[in-house]
């Protein structure tokens, strides 16, 4: 228990992010918070010891950098290359990925026979892990690992494509707080949030292969990336998170 306690601690301290970076996690903790029942609210809280799920969001890039969860790191992504064209075909991580992490914490959390120290360490990599498959870089090529072969110029500064769509992207698009990205991207209607939160951890996961894939065509090693690439960008990254969050709900909703 004193170990994940001072695990949910360190979100606080700078980490070398897997993906959409801090921002991008807490706005995904955010719209999921927005979008669930407060009966279902209350008893997530109550799992995480009294703490929000936007304060639990990073914890898992920290933690996957101990020993003791040292075994998650491949659990952050997926590999498909481009002759493999589909995660259904690709190559599959022999320590898992994002997709089969995903799967198995949600028929964990489902079965109630976790001790409460590890429900509550199998939420927090949830609710992460649901905003990681939701980042194109994460399911990039392995030939690059994701982006980090991939070095481009982004407005002047030489830039890992990977380190791109962390955090700068999100920035460059808006300079909101996560409060203020869920005001403005949570607003589709009932109807359409339904169409959203459809389908199976693996199905989202080639919507962001194929996202992957444009995202590679227009970002071609030493490529200059500024205005016209954000504003390209932007709504898809809107799109992604406000996915994300909307999924989580859903996700927490049929567990709790």
């Amino acid at each position: 228990m004193r170990r994940i306690l001072t695990l949910i601690m360190a979100v606080l301290i700078p980490a070398m992010s897997f993906a959409w970076g801090a921002k991008g996690h807490d706005i995904v903790a955010c719209v999921a918070e927005k979008n669930i029942s407060k009966r279902t609210l209350r008893k997530v809280e109550q799992v995480l010891g009294g703490h929000s799920m936007v304060y639990v969001a990073n914890w898992m890039d920290n933690a996957s950098h101990t020993d003791e969860y040292a075994y998650t790191k491949t659990w952050h992504y997926v590999n498909v290359d481009p002759k493999e064209g589909s995660y259904s075909n690709s190559a599959k991580e022999k320590k898992g990925d994002v997709v089969v992490a995903v799967d198995t914490i949600i028929a964990n959390l489902k079965s109630g026979e976790l001790a409460p120290a590890e429900e509550r360490a199998q939420l927090m990599m949830l609710i992460h892990l649901v905003g990681d498959m939701h980042c194109p870089m994460h399911a990039g090529h392995k030939s690059d690992r994701g982006g980090n072969g991939t070095k481009v110029k982004y407005f002047g500064s030489q830039k890992k494509l990977h380190s791109v769509w962390d955090s700068d992207i999100i920035e460059s698009a808006h300079r909101w707080s996560h409060t203020e990205w869920q005001e403005q991207i949570d607003r589709a209607n009932k109807r359409q949030k339904r169409a959203m939160v459809q389908g199976t951890p693996a199905e989202w996961i080639e919507e962001c292969v194929a996202l992957a894939s444009d995202v590679y065509v227009r970002s071609t090693t030493g490529a200059n990336l500024s205005y016209d690439y954000v504003a390209y960008y932007a709504p898809v990254v809107e799109e992604q998170l406000l996915k994300a969050g909307l999924r989580l709900a859903t996700i927490l909703e049929e567990i709790y």
